[in-house]
């Protein structure tokens, strides 16, 4: 027994070091890159609809033009999802994740130093949507590479718990865009932050992005995939990339398109919708609104590594169909919570969303990467996770904002939110428990099924 414990602890324990230094190295440019991200959807809210179409007609008919700006973006991610993903399997996901840090920081700078539509005309639009499409195709190949060097070296039994760690970044991200916009809300009278104020925080990235940038320089690829990789290189029939995932796992990706719908709808009208509706609807305080975002982002990072925890102890399907159900409920009691104007209630209800929305989110890079083999893997959850993001993420916000507008009711947004939801469910009911189960396994059974030489480990 003593021999036993003795060869058991040092194995153990720096592969946790390791591990840890992996969750950090992806977190801080998974943060970076979110930051940036979400600092546009925030803006689009409050800014660019005066900014760059003051000519819309009314305030609605502005956020839905910014809006649509904020959409080409989320168009641009399947692309980066396929670029990017092509180049993971390949190259590492190491290189891959270098070089998207490095796209989007510079379009959010560059958005920064853009001037309105009073000075250039139509050209400050068409100048935002080329930064915003070229911001959306560095993050399409971001999330995938991010959670999967984490989930490639985690031990089987806690996968759930160290890959929902990048995604706790992601609130992390938001929670940094909305606290510099809500400084310099606070500092700033209305007038100066509609014109420079909101310039700062895009100037702010360059920062970041040089932080995270050498921190990911200094992280390593996982054995299983340097392993698959030789595999690709030994055995010409072992194909990588996006035509390769398509034409074998084709069910992986639909399965993952559906659990991504829902969750990404309700984070997107929770965190964007939310602005909208407060601001038009009630005329509520800027200031007011970004400090209970700011509430709510701090729980939801404390949630998602505990119900990442859950879905190891409980198991992947009941954990994210929970999150479907309840996220069906949220809007139905939220906007009357909303309606009261009462500060604590709108916060809680945001808070309430955003845990509802961890139950789902937590789960998903574990869930994923136990979907397709190590050799495709990069691209078949990049495909299946960004490409929901266009019929999702992007239009949510436009299509409650026209609901909105249509009927002069949040009622319809409810109904819209829980009939997402319904999708999502049914996709976790028809999905296969993975709890626990061997990437190595994983691989395996690719090789058996496709007649592949399996290389050396």
């Amino acid at each position: 027994m003593s021999v036993k414990k003795t060869t058991t602890v040092p194995e153990t324990e720096p592969r946790t070091s390791g591990l840890k230094r992996i969750v950090a190295a992806s977190m801080v440019g998974t943060v970076v890159e979110w930051y940036e991200f979400f600092l546009y959807a925030t803006a689009a809210s409050l800014v660019f609809g005066t900014f760059f179409f003051p000519d819309a007609g009314t305030e609605l008919d502005g956020i839905i033009a910014a809006f649509l700006t904020y959409a080409v973006g989320f168009v641009a991610r399947p692309l980066g999802g396929i670029v990017f993903g092509q180049i993971g399997d390949r190259l590492g996901r190491k290189h891959t994740l270098q070089i998207t840090i490095i796209l989007v920081g510079v379009a959010t700078f560059l958005m920064g130093c853009l001037p309105g539509f009073d000075t250039i005309g139509y050209w400050a639009p068409a100048l935002l949507v080329a930064l915003r499409f070229i911001q959306g195709f560095a993050v399409g190949g971001e999330w995938g590479g991010a959670v999967l060097l984490v989930a490639e070296h985690s031990p089987d039994r806690s996968r759930g718990f160290w890959s929902s760690w990048p995604q706790a970044a992601v609130p992390v991200g938001n929670l940094l865009a909305t606290l510099v916009l809500l400084g310099m809300s606070w500092i700033l009278p209305s007038d100066q932050f509609l014109g420079w104020g909101w310039r700062v925080a895009f100037w702010l990235s360059a920062i970041v992005v040089i932080i995270g940038y050498y921190i990911r320089t200094h992280v390593s690829e996982a054995p299983i995939f340097l392993e698959a990789r030789a595999q690709v290189e030994a055995d010409k029939a072992a194909g990588y990339g996006v035509l390769e995932v398509v034409k074998k796992y084709p069910r992986g990706i639909f399965g993952a398109m559906g659990l991504r719908f829902a969750e990404n709808i309700l984070y997107y009208i929770i965190v964007s919708f939310t602005i909208v509706y407060l601001k038009t609807v009630h005329q509520y305080d800027t200031s007011q609104l970004l400090l209970a975002l700011l509430i709510a982002h701090v729980i939801h990072f404390l949630v998602i590594p505990q119900v990442g925890r859950l879905s190891d102890a409980l198991g992947r399907r009941p954990v994210y169909l929970a999150g479907a159900v309840l996220g069906a409920t949220w809007a139905f009691f939220a906007f009357p919570m909303f309606d009261t104007l009462n500060p604590f209630l709108i916060i809680a209800a945001v808070t309430i969303g955003l845990c509802f929305h961890a139950l789902m989110y937590a789960g998903q890079p574990a869930i994923m990467a136990e979907m397709f083999p190590t050799r495709m893997r990069y691209s078949g959850v990049s495909l299946g996770y960004q490409v929901t993001s266009i019929v999702a993420g992007s239009l949510a916000p436009i299509i409650a904002t026209a609901l909105l507008q249509q009927y002069r009711s949040w009622m319809p947004v409810a109904v819209y939110v829980a009939a997402a939801c319904a999708v999502t469910a049914f996709a976790v009911i028809t999905m296969k428990e993975t709890r626990g189960i061997s990437l190595l396994a994983v691989d395996e059974a690719d090789a058996r099924t496709h007649g592949l030489a399996r290389a050396a480990r």
